[in-house]
């Protein structure tokens, strides 16, 4: 076996990462009547080092420790409520503590991997909770002998993927484009990449897991059930408890990928080239994935406001393939071998990140390169091909500057792999059928939120037409509390139980009833039990 094991989390456990620096006595002495406190120190195998990644907000270093991981910056108002206490645990022993003593104490568990979290349900709770942060459980051992991996939770994709391209050049994996995202919560709630429609969903490629049950007691796939192990890959771990690690199917990938990024404006004939997208990014050869991101910019040429398309691409292959298969489906974009770069897989990770400076890929290992930002972001699905007409009517929304801040419409194409998959073989149900994903985000600077959420929401209804119906499908991992908040299953099942997962959500529903019948593990849309 060929293994790469990271330093990391013996470091956190030695107190070298800089952030655990509390000791148990200090942390007796300004909370000696915090019951919860002290049911982790007893409860505990080692009371000491558990009190150096506990830290309640007299701890000099809890604000740091609660920013560093949330990467919505809408949530750290100081109006939000907070943690009583977040813990970031260095070995598994430490979160069965921390299940045990938070159902003693009635307080919730917010699970926290990595921060990608659209409306801060990974951190922020209306009632009394702590965060449970998994960012020191990061171990990565990869086998290319048979093609796996084993990734614990809180390790990101860019450290994944740097780690697999250190033992191989003709391996990878179907993640995210961004880097930065933490491992759990992304392959959890699905997870989509560039190599999608070639090698499906992060989700269709988990053979194994560990995982912490209600009661504290660690599972595999063989002691957990398939239907539990059916859940977690694509329904959201956090709704039936702690995912410790994955194993996951490693993907072959040529030793020279391509790529292009190619902008086009309606001063380009953008309208009808990205009519003509509909009809191709689907239906093209699987090795390709043609996404496009969407801007409003101003022309320096004449000072007026226009639409941008930036068409971001991946191919797994060479450019002499390419470019006649451009050529021949999609000449519209005018593709040129100019517009070309042939690279490594690993390279194309760096680039497709937006490091376009040359970076190294040891980039990739670090966790706080992406810029924070307060963000609202919604998804939809394409079933039909928007007409010319419509995309005119989305370019009247992106012709508003939107003060102070960013809008980006980001269209993601399905097809390939995505059609042959079963909607029932995880809870992801959006497959044969769906053209392309739709993500809307707006972003801006400060705390004022209101203009741009309302502007994002107007834009959501008009597209209402234009998308999958009855019902509105929306994908998990771009959590959305607009569709409905709600714990029972009756609040569910009536709102946003079926537009993330449509025919799989009483199935999930049981599961949960299942394994956490007394519905600990929740929050405002977390799978509910029904009694």
């Amino acid at each position: 076996m060929e293994s790469t094991n990271s330093t990391l989390t013996h470091q956190a456990a030695k107190g070298s990462s800089g952030t655990m620096v509390t000791r148990a006595g200090q942390f007796r002495s300004a909370n000696t009547d915090d019951n919860f406190f002290q049911c982790l120190l007893l409860k505990s195998d080692n009371a000491t080092l558990i009190s150096q990644v506990i830290y309640s907000p007299n701890n000099s270093s809890y604000t740091s420790v609660l920013q560093f991981s949330i990467n919505n910056l809408r949530f750290t108002s100081p109006s939000t409520p907070k943690p009583r206490y977040i813990i970031t645990p260095v070995d598994e022993s430490q979160i069965q503590t921390v299940i045990y003593c938070s159902k003693k104490h009635g307080l919730e568990i917010r699970t926290l991997s990595g921060g990608h979290d659209f409306e801060g349900l990974s951190y922020v709770s209306q009632v009394p909770f702590v965060i449970l942060d998994l960012k020191y459980l990061r171990s990565i051992t990869v086998d290319t002998q048979t093609a796996t991996a084993w990734v614990q939770a809180g390790a990101t994709l860019g450290e994944l993927y740097y780690a697999i391209a250190q033992k191989s050049q003709n391996h990878g994996f179907p993640g995210g484009v961004w880097y930065a995202l933490g491992l759990g919560g992304h392959v959890s709630g699905g997870g989509y990449g560039a190599m999608m429609r070639k090698y499906g969903l992060a989700a269709d490629n988990v053979i194994d897991a560990q995982f912490i049950n209600v009661q504290g007691k660690i599972l595999n796939r063989e002691s957990m059930s398939e239907d539990l192990f059916w859940a977690i890959r694509g329904g959201g771990g956090s709704s039936f408890g702690i995912i410790l690690s994955l194993k996951l199917k490693l993907v072959p990938v040529p030793q020279t990928v391509t790529v292009f990024s190619i902008d086009r404006t309606l001063e380009q004939n953008l309208t009808k080239i990205i009519h003509k997208w509909q009809y191709v990014a689907s239906k093209i050869d699987k090795d390709l994935d043609i996404r496009v991101l969407m801007f409003s910019i101003v022309n320096p040429s004449t000072g007026n406001r226009t639409i941008r398309a930036t068409f971001d691409t991946l191919f797994l292959g060479g450019i002499n393939r390419l470019l006649p298969l451009m050529q021949k489906e999609f000449p519209e974009l005018g593709l040129t071998k100019e517009d070309c770069t042939e690279m490594s897989w690993i390279e194309s990770v760096v680039v497709g990140s937006s490091f376009t400076n040359g970076e190294l890929v040891e980039v990739l290992l670090n966790r706080t390169a992406m810029p924070k930002n307060s963000f609202k972001g919604k998804s939809d699905f394409a079933t039909h091909p928007i007409s010319e007409d419509g995309f005119e009517g989305i370019w009247e929304f992106y012709y508003d500057k939107i003060e102070a801040g960013m809008a980006l419409l980001v269209l993601t194409p399905y097809g390939g792999k995505m059609n042959e998959i079963p909607e029932s073989a995880i809870p992801f149900p959006n497959r044969l059928g769906t053209l392309y994903m739709i993500e809307y985000l707006v972003v801006w600077d400060g705390d004022e939120t209101s203009p741009h959420i309302s502007w994002i929401r107007n834009l959501y209804d008009y597209m209402a037409s234009y998308v999958s119906n009855s019902p509105r499908m929306a994908y998990l991992n771009y959590d959305d509390l607009d569709l409905g908040v709600g714990k029972t299953y009756q609040e569910a099942s009536s709102t946003w139980g079926v537009n993330y997962f449509k025919n799989n959500f009483d199935r999930l529903v049981k599961v949960k009833t299942m394994v956490d019948p007394g519905n600990f593990f929740k929050r405002e849309q977390s799978i509910p039990t029904r009694s």
